[in-house]
């Protein structure tokens, strides 16, 4: 294992998602850099795929439930190799294969279109029962945000899953507390997380989620599971920039050519 590689690509990623806001205009930095490290670990060293090879049909599956934090996703996907770098500076412009939500049809690697809140979970348990049945080697990892555990129909799948037993079923919780409109306790609030998980038959595991070696351990643990797992990866919205750490107007706002200036010198100390 390469920590110092996997740091240095969570880095590249922080500054890559700055500057493809920037230059689009428009974007979600908050939740796109508090996943960073949980993408970048689940690309560059747990996830089994090929970026030759998208429908390899083996592969292991990511789901981003909360596709506005899809500049992280996109990232990860060009350093992997799956299209040219250059796309990132064509975010959300017209003619663009990166949408401001991830699109199946537009965008290679991306396995589900995402952006519904909740619906982007529902299919990973459809897409872990189905490889069960076809008796496929394949993993399904899903990153929800905790605004996103608002949604009636988190908790359907989530009781399906439990059902079916889905040991190939793998969720991350970005538990940054913040959503577009405030405190996600103040909005509604959803407290207490790891209780309800364990209540409706998950195994739940609960890390630092900017902590490279936590995150990886939590997803080796859950391949011996014999349920479905939740990993809450308790995180800070906009981390690795200091004016947007723990600032929710940060959510759905893009910097400026100044304040991207100013965030890609913090990225680089």
């Amino acid at each position: 294992m390469d920590i110092a590689n996997l740091k240095a690509k969570a880095k590249a990623t922080r500054r890559l998602i700055i500057e493809m806001l920037a230059e689009a205009g428009s974007g979600h930095p908050g939740g796109s850099l508090s996943c960073v490290e949980i993408i970048t670990c689940l690309y560059f060293h747990i996830m089994r795929h090929r970026p030759e090879e998208p429908d390899w049909p083996d592969r292991d599956r990511f789901i981003l439930s909360k596709g506005h934090s899809c500049p992280t996703l996109y990232s990860a996907l060009a350093l992997s190799g799956y299209f040219d770098l250059s796309h990132l500076k064509t975010l959300r412009k017209l003619g663009s294969i990166l949408q401001g939500h991830p699109d199946m049809l537009t965008t290679p690697g991306i396995e589900v279109s995402t952006g519904s809140l909740g619906q982007g979970f529902s299919i990973a348990g459809g897409m872990a029962l189905s490889a069960r049945i076809d008796k496929k080697p394949s993993r399904i990892y899903v990153l929800l945000g905790d605004g996103e555990m608002q949604e009636g129909q988190v908790w359907e799948a989530a009781m399906s899953a439990a059902h079916y037993r889905l040991s190939n079923l793998t969720a991350f919780l970005d538990y940054n507390r913040l959503q577009i409109d405030g405190r996600v306790e103040d909005i509604m609030a959803v407290e207490p997380v790891r209780l309800k998980w364990e209540s409706f038959g998950w195994d739940v595991a609960e890390i630092d989620g900017h902590n490279i070696l936590e995150i990886i351990d939590a997803c080796e643990k859950a391949k011996s599971s014999s349920k479905p797992s939740m990993i809450i990866a308790n995180t800070i919205k906009g981390k690795g920039v200091s004016f947007m750490e723990g600032k929710v107007e940060w959510h759905g706002v893009a910097p400026t050519k100044e304040e991207a200036e100013k965030a890609l010198l913090e990225i680089e100390i």
